[in-house]
């Protein structure tokens, strides 16, 4: 019988060489201002990193779910970097919300929005500005690019569309196991 030897073999040479590829790429994240975490902002066509960084903030504000990861987040908001590219009035009601957020925070807080530390605080901002036309419409796209991602659905215990499968009456309508038998 032939044995084999299933410790992994490390060779100096390619160890230095992924290293010293991945000191440049660190060192480029990290002069921008943004964090490695933020690095997927970086690609940004119209908008600033600065500005998706606070939409983010934003959205993850609005629809708090700690179980959640940031990169459903980003999938979220990143259209809007898209959908300000095409058009300028787009592009100027985020900037314009932004710059209000980011004011008003600094009023308060001395920091921008996103650099708010607690949760409540950062509410308390949104409160002031949840009448005005970019809250509204940043709050009524992310119901649908948020909670419309198929990886979500199972976090939240949603099996998806039952019509291909004959609807809910035929899976699980009436299972109520939770109730006591009359």
């Amino acid at each position: 019988m032939r044995e084999v030897d299933r410790r992994r073999k490390f060779d100096r040479r390619v160890f230095l060489k992924g290293a010293a590829s991945t000191v440049p790429i660190v060192a480029a994240a990290t002069t921008t201002g943004l964090g490695i975490q933020d690095a997927w902002a970086d690609d940004a066509v119209a908008l600033t990193p600065a500005q998706l960084k606070t939409l983010m903030k934003v959205a993850r504000d609005i629809f708090p779910h700690d179980m959640l990861n940031d990169s459903y987040y980003v999938t979220a908001i990143k259209p809007w970097d898209v959908k300000a590219a095409k058009d300028p009035a787009i592009n100027l009601l985020i900037a314009d919300g932004i710059a209000r957020l980011d004011q008003d925070a600094r009023e308060r807080h001395q920091v921008p929005y996103a650099e708010v530390q607690w949760k409540t605080d950062r509410v308390a901002l949104l409160r002031g500005v949840e009448q005005s036309d970019v809250f509204k419409t940043v709050r009524g796209d992310l119901v649908v690019s948020l909670y419309n991602q198929k990886e979500l659905w199972p976090k939240f215990g949603y099996e998806g569309s039952s019509a291909e499968h004959g609807g809910y009456i035929k899976r699980g309508f009436s299972d109520i196991d939770w109730l006591p038998k009359a």
